[in-house]
């Protein structure tokens, strides 16, 4: 079963890399996924937020749904998972970026943006469809470059979601606005 699940895995990467690999799509899919290398994007939009006085409660809501997201994501799942990343399992040739170091399911590039498209989801912010464009972008240029299988990315995105709607929950409880 777990083999018919890689081979499908692998199927979906040998799409993309034969009908969506150009020269220009590398060099925008290099920097997209920078953004989500340690949620660099997501940490300066949550401190944007925390110094707006009207959006300081989703300033805080972002960086801990992210917390909480990369505590199960990074620290506990990847570990029990151990999954090797398809750069190993598949031949493509040389990597456009740096091979990254830790094991590849769940993505934290997915897991992380989705956990603050989630925030801006939960809070119907007029923003979040701009912030869920950008996190699909992200998720979709880790199966771009090859380093994230898309079951990876899928549970990544669920993850992430799921971190999300417990902190906004959580908080909106805890801190009831009127």
């Amino acid at each position: 079963m777990l083999k018919s699940f890689q081979e499908v895995d692998i199927r979906i990467l040998n799409f993309i890399d034969s009908y969506f690999r150009f020269p220009l799509l590398d060099k925008i899919m290099t920097i997209i996924t920078l953004l989500g290398n340690c949620g660099i994007a997501w940490i300066f939009l949550s401190i944007y937020l925390i110094c707006n006085n009207n959006y300081r409660m989703e300033g805080y809501m972002v960086i801990v749904s992210m917390i909480l997201t990369a505590i199960v994501g990074e620290g506990v799942i990847k570990h029990i998972t151990r999954r090797s990343r398809p750069v190993i399992k598949i031949n493509q040739g040389t990597l456009l970026i740096t091979k990254p170091i830790t094991y590849s399911f769940p993505s934290g590039h997915a897991a992380s943006s989705f956990s603050v498209a989630g925030v801006f989801i939960m809070q119907n912010s007029n923003i979040s469809i701009y912030i869920t464009i950008l996190a699909s972008l992200i998720a979709f240029s880790r199966l771009y470059l090859n380093v994230h299988y898309p079951s990876d990315v899928l549970t990544g995105v669920i993850l992430g979601l799921l971190c999300s709607i417990i902190v906004c929950d959580v908080i909106n409880n805890i801190f009831v606005v009127y």
